[in-house]
């Protein structure tokens, strides 16, 4: 007997009746490059905030976290997304320099899986990424410690104003470029049937080993 939770999980459609295939003999070398195609095929497709990531992190105890932020950038060098180095996330990086990443891509029914070393970037990459933020988005990072608790005598929004007087002055010495090596990347594509294909690039050398999973 299902519980109300369970019945009302599973009439809930997973993904749409028509997705494109996946022909992984034609995939290209570098799982970057391939990654690059399906990320233009999501903005095209219309699909929502396509470069939304769950980032998950471990800490010192080997427990995980997972958070959902902004790819910044895509290079030869990885994945990239920011945040305050004093963040609960950027604690954990510092002690653990790896982190795994998933987007999740529902209305074409794709998913990609990265994982691999992070390393932060240089001081000028840090400072050129924050003041490419919003002004209030940088006052926020300055006016508080993200993810603290809020006193009852604090206020967000006074320490918000407080900061965005001469903001465009003003620099971060914790907001911090992270960028992904990928060693590993998986690429999901679902099938109405549940036979799905997955392709897993594996670092080798200076190359990539390519592996057709099973779903």
């Amino acid at each position: 007997m299902y519980t109300p939770v369970q019945n009302l999980l599973r009439g809930l459609p997973v993904f749409p009746t028509d997705m494109a295939s996946f022909n992984t003999a034609a995939a290209p070398n570098s799982p970057l490059d391939l990654f690059t195609d399906w990320l233009s095929a999501a903005i095209d497709g219309g699909v929502p905030a396509p470069h939304a990531v769950t980032v998950s992190t471990t800490d010192d105890d080997g427990h995980p976290a997972a958070r959902v932020v902004i790819l910044k950038d895509l290079d030869q060098r990885g994945f990239s997304f920011a945040t305050s180095s004093e963040s609960p996330k950027g604690r954990q990086l510092r002690n653990t320099p790896h982190a795994a990443l998933t987007f999740f891509w529902q209305s074409v029914g794709r998913q990609v899986r990265v994982s691999g070393t992070v390393t932060p970037g240089t001081a000028a990459e840090n400072d050129a990424d924050f003041r490419r933020r919003h002004p209030s988005a940088r006052a926020l990072v300055l006016a508080g410690e993200q993810s603290a608790t809020i006193r009852p005598s604090e206020s967000v929004s006074a320490a918000v104003e407080r900061e965005l007087e001469g903001i465009k002055d003003k620099g971060s010495a914790t907001w911090t470029v992270y960028t992904v090596a990928p060693e590993r990347v998986e690429f999901w594509q679902a099938d109405p049937e549940r036979r799905h294909t997955r392709l897993l690039y594996v670092r080798s050398g200076e190359g990539w080993r390519r592996e057709l999973l099973w779903p």
